[in-house]
């Protein structure tokens, strides 16, 4: 266990590397995301007070921050993996609009590369300069004056951010121009299918954002309950403090919120 729990540090370690990396390169992971700098010390500040919050509302007791620091590591690093998947999500979304944009100046005319640069501006008007695929484009236009070819740079954009539509773009393009034939008319229909599945894909998020949100408030419901009942009857719940068998139901009443948080989760994530 202990050659395991090492590791996954090392891995952890050495993602983590790989992503401050590919963040100085200028080109970004999408797969996984790490917390850097301050906001790495605001995520880590909101974990230690978490657990500093279940140690003294189960126990009573600051020294229970020990024990529960598990707590904080896993909330720290889910804090990053939903960061992840909330970028990828941007990432989705904007690459939709941009093959919006694409489909439109191709049917004007464009050149495949002149109609993706033409998309820039757009794309900024949208999301601003700030914006994934903007970001994104612009390394496409620096790359293009190396005589990188589009097929590569979005295959390689697939692989970054591990969205399988965007990978498939890529080798569609490839397949494209080594086969021939009418490349804007092939972009086009590749586009719209694909565009087609991440509307999909939004049509079922949008689906379950209500049972999101129900889910974050069963999640804070326990809570709520206890301080209510606490602020009619001040003493009401002293009886589970210090003292073996209120420590014991304490940390059964942990254990099982723990469990329904996870597997809250889990089902959400699954249907997601």
């Amino acid at each position: 266990m202990i050659r395991n729990l090492k590791q996954q540090v090392l891995n952890y370690r050495r993602s983590r590397h790989q992503f401050i990396l590919a963040k100085s390169r200028g080109k970004p992971l999408y797969v996984n995301y790490y917390f850097l700098g301050n906001e790495f010390w605001r995520y880590a500040f909101l974990s230690f007070i978490t657990v500093l919050f279940f140690s003294y509302f189960f126990y009573r007791s600051f020294f229970a921050v020990i024990f529960l620091s598990p707590i904080g590591i896993y909330l720290f690093l889910y804090l990053e993996r939903a960061k992840a998947q909330k970028r990828k999500r941007c990432l989705e979304s904007e690459f939709k609009d941009c093959l919006t944009l694409l489909s439109a100046n191709l049917r004007a005319g464009y050149a495949m590369e002149n109609a993706f640069l033409e998309c820039i501006r757009e794309m900024e008007n949208l999301n601003g300069k700030a914006g994934l695929m903007a970001a994104e484009l612009y390394n496409l236009k620096k790359e293009l004056a190396f005589n990188v070819l589009v097929e590569d740079f979005f295959q390689d954009l697939g692989e970054r951010s591990g969205l399988d539509f965007i990978q498939q773009f890529g080798d569609i393009l490839c397949v494209a121009r080594k086969n021939g034939g009418n490349l804007p008319e092939i972009i086009q229909n590749c586009s719209l299918q694909i565009m087609e599945e991440i509307t999909v894909r939004q049509e079922i998020a949008a689906t379950i954002s209500g049972k999101v949100f129900e889910q974050r408030i069963m999640n804070i419901l326990p809570f709520a309950i206890y301080y209510y009942v606490e602020a009619g009857n001040k003493d009401f719940f002293d009886v589970l403090y210090h003292s073996y068998a209120g420590i014991m139901i304490m940390t059964v009443c942990l254990f099982l919120y723990l469990i329904s948080y996870f597997l809250s989760e889990k089902i959400v994530s699954s249907v997601g």
